[in-house]
């Protein structure tokens, strides 16, 4: 028996699917918004989620790959009464099952169920695949999914597309694919496609023979011939011209080309891994790639998540480069203080990964006899990202304590200062503008605490703060919570 939460607004499909998960002779939970799911999911592991996508509370397309990242990892359905081609694209990049538009057939509802929790029970029953990570670090549920590709494609000789933005490690993981497959006694052979001069591209990647052009003054082997019986990694694929787009082509297809000024044919016997931060599909429709290429160079497909899908792992990550960096500049090993890990966390690291080891790495040799590490050794642009969030968090409690009191003077629930009401002396703008921001961080929290049924760890993940600064404002406002 499988456990199913249906998450939807309207009670009529609720009912619906309900019934059909009963019939199934599953165990179904329902929820009427994001906030009652997400309590469910606090209490009980599920196997399959039908996901509605406009709920009272927030939008079901961004609550997915929150459910996703649940410890149980639950197949996800989305079921909506509006869709569109974006969101199912969406949906779909973010892992669900499938993406359904309503009303739904009845069949339809009962094939969907058998063929989630099938697929579900097989993945259960697969055995898994050794893998040697390398220096890939971090325990995420989305890193784990790249992996598990990575460990899947190590076991053939098939070509691997490798996607991802700047800075997530995309060459790092060819190198452990390479490492975990049967050509890893050969050479890994990294052709940066960004950096190939194009009147010397086929040169390079063919070879040539001596005198082929005026500079060719000795026979050169080319980067594939390297890679026979090894591994050719084409970092950033999408910026060959498409003229060599058309030459690579003949050479996947045939494992053989002819050196640039020779009349003799080689063969390489090479496996390919292919990695670009572009999107493919787009240019071929724009036809700045070949749709004949991005077929033969993509059955696998590792899509590599960026650094702030997997705020999990960054202080695990931190720890690692902090050790490996000191090591390296031959320093001792810091320390940090609370606050600096805080500011890491809360950080979006839009350069990823390679971010986040060169700004540890300054931090570090900013002060290299400072043994230990505050906020102050940070990038001014990472503090002034954490000051205007939590600034943000502020103006958001102050406007929503006023939407609830309407700064009605007759009101006895106001938030102004008592001086106001009174024929008191007033206070100061400074002293009345701080009163305003605590009394609306106060409500905040009580609310918070409320909707979310005072689970800490649900409470800070909203707030978007860190677990000391969350607790610090508790302790500020005198709340306990369940467990106090």
């Amino acid at each position: 028996m499988a456990n199913i939460l249906i998450v939807d607004d309207d009670p009529i499909i609720r009912d619906l699917l309900f019934a059909h998960v009963e019939q199934s002779n599953n165990a179904p939970s329902i929820a009427g918004n994001l906030i009652q799911a997400f309590q469910l999911t606090d209490k009980t592991d599920f196997d399959l989620v039908f996901l509605d996508v406009r709920l009272p509370d927030g939008d079901g397309l961004e609550a997915l790959p929150k459910l996703k990242n649940l410890p149980s990892q639950p197949e996800v359905i989305i079921i909506t009464a509006v869709g569109d081609s974006d969101g199912a694209e969406l949906a779909i990049k973010s892992g669900a099952w499938s993406y359904i538009q309503k009303p739904v057939p009845h069949h339809e509802i009962r094939l969907q169920i058998s063929r989630a929790l099938q697929y579900r029970e097989r993945q259960k029953k697969n055995q898994p695949i050794s893998l040697k990570r390398n220096r890939i670090i971090g325990n995420s549920p989305l890193l784990h999914d790249a992996l598990n590709v990575v460990a899947q494609a190590a076991q053939n000789e098939t070509n691997v597309l490798i996607t991802g933005e700047t800075g997530t490690g995309k060459e790092l993981f060819a190198q452990t694919l390479h490492e975990n497959s049967s050509r890893s006694d050969a050479l890994f052979v990294v052709v940066d496609c960004t950096a190939l001069p194009e009147n010397l591209i086929d040169s390079l990647l063919f070879g040539h023979e001596k005198g082929a052009f005026t500079s060719a003054e000795k026979k050169t082997v080319g980067l594939i011939a390297r890679a026979n019986n090894g591994t050719l990694f084409l970092d950033e694929i999408g910026e060959l011209p498409l003229e060599t787009q058309k030459s690579f082509l003949r050479v996947l297809e045939e494992r053989s080309y002819i050196p640039v000024g020779s009349n003799k044919e080689i063969r390489s016997d090479f496996r390919l891994i292919s990695a670009t931060n572009r999107n493919l599909d787009k240019m071929v429709e724009k036809g700045e790639f070949r749709r004949d290429l991005l077929f033969r160079i993509k059955t696998f497909h590792i899509d590599l998540p960026p650094l702030r899908d997997r705020q999990k792992d960054v202080k695990e990550m931190a720890l690692h480069f902090i050790s490996k960096i000191c090591e390296r500049h031959r320093l001792p090993v810091k320390g940090f203080t609370p606050d600096f890990m805080n500011l890491l966390e809360e950080y979006n690291w839009p350069g990823n990964v390679r971010e986040l080891y060169h700004t540890l790495e300054k931090a570090i040799l900013t002060e290299a006899g400072n043994p230990t590490l505050f906020p102050m050794h940070l990038p001014s642009s990472l503090r002034i990202y954490q000051a205007k969030a939590a600034m943000k968090i502020k103006r958001d409690a102050i406007e929503k304590a006023s939407d609830h009191r309407n700064f009605n003077l007759s009101d006895d629930r106001h938030p102004l200062p008592d001086a106001l009401l009174t024929n008191e002396e007033l206070p100061t703008l400074k002293v009345y503008r701080q009163e305003i921001i605590e009394e609306g961080e106060r409500q905040y929290l009580s609310e918070l605490l409320r909707k979310v049924d005072h689970n800490i760890k649900r409470a800070i993940s909203i707030a978007g703060v860190g677990q000391a600064q969350f607790y610090s404002l508790l302790k500020k406002y005198q709340m306990t919570t369940k467990s106090d």
